[in-house]
């Protein structure tokens, strides 16, 4: 199968998240935690297991510390996707997953290029103007929560770049990740609500969109190079949106056009300028 196949494979895994995790909580009875638990469990056990038929053995890897980002990160993810459209809250968590990253990078003492940093406060303006008043506004608390889900997704990104075995460290990330999310279960036991459909979307998101899409992007990823990488991630919140036109009837607003027009030209300006400074 060609690299390019797997990477659009591994892109529509991801923005299946979104539309799995949006079509769960809107259209089904489960609820946020009970989702959240089925898709870590479900996505330690597809991940242990490709990793397993890889190598002939388990070689779990990762820390508690990724494995408390991970958390944080499903968690948010899925209390704010209560409230939260499928294309606004994948363009809101990929903004801030990015600028993240990229003020960490500043943190570190990296210096920005005028390209680089027109790129950066475009994406911050495109951020700004999801929240800007308006019937198409997202909800404040559930905005906030996306937000953070991306915040804690950029750390766990950042904390997993030196590991040697990423589809390992993930899995271990994963496995680690289950007495958190077990014990969010039992704190909200009592609002829990489970049914067929809802716990087979959040198999779905764990198993496949997190699971099967993680391996898949871990393979093809040796064989892109980093800019490449980096810039196929742009499609994520567009995939997601056209998803939720599709199966959610989402509208496409002009306040959703014109933020991802600014978050993914700036992202994009940035990783561009970059690439040609190396």
């Amino acid at each position: 199968m060609s690299s390019a196949l797997l990477t659009t494979i591994a892109m529509v895994a991801f923005a299946g998240n979104s539309l799995l995790c949006r079509l769960a909580l809107a259209e089904t009875n489960i609820d946020p935690a009970s989702f959240t638990s089925i898709r870590i469990i479900s996505g330690a056990a597809t991940l242990a297991l490709l990793g397993f038929l890889s190598s002939r053995r388990f070689t779990l890897e990762g820390s508690w510390f990724s494995a408390a980002a991970l958390f944080v990160y499903a968690a948010a993810f899925s209390f704010a996707y209560v409230d939260l459209s499928a294309g606004a809250g994948a363009l809101l968590l990929f903004g801030a997953v990015q600028t993240t990253m990229i003020a960490y990078g500043l943190f570190t003492g990296e210096r920005l290029s005028r390209v680089q940093t027109l790129g950066v406060v475009m994406a911050v303006i495109g951020l700004l103007i999801m929240f800007l008043p308006g019937v198409t506004a997202p909800p404040l608390l559930a905005g906030l929560m996306i937000l953070g889900a991306g915040v804690a997704w950029g750390v766990y990104s950042l904390n997993g770049r030196a590991t040697q075995n990423p589809m390992q460290a993930t899995a271990g990330n994963f496995v680690l990740a289950i007495p958190m999310v077990l014990l969010l279960q039992a704190a909200k036991w009592q609002n829990a609500t489970w049914d067929v459909t809802g716990s087979l979307y959040a198999l779905a998101s764990g198993a496949l969109a997190s699971g099967a899409g993680y391996a898949i992007w871990y393979a093809v990823l040796p064989k892109l190079r980093a800019t490449s990488a980096a810039t196929v991630q742009l499609t994520v919140p567009a995939i997601a949106a056209i998803g939720g036109v599709i199966f959610l009837a989402e509208p496409i607003t002009s306040q959703l056009v014109v933020a991802s027009c600014a978050i993914l030209g700036g992202v994009g300006l940035y990783i561009f300028s970059r690439s040609q400074e190396t």
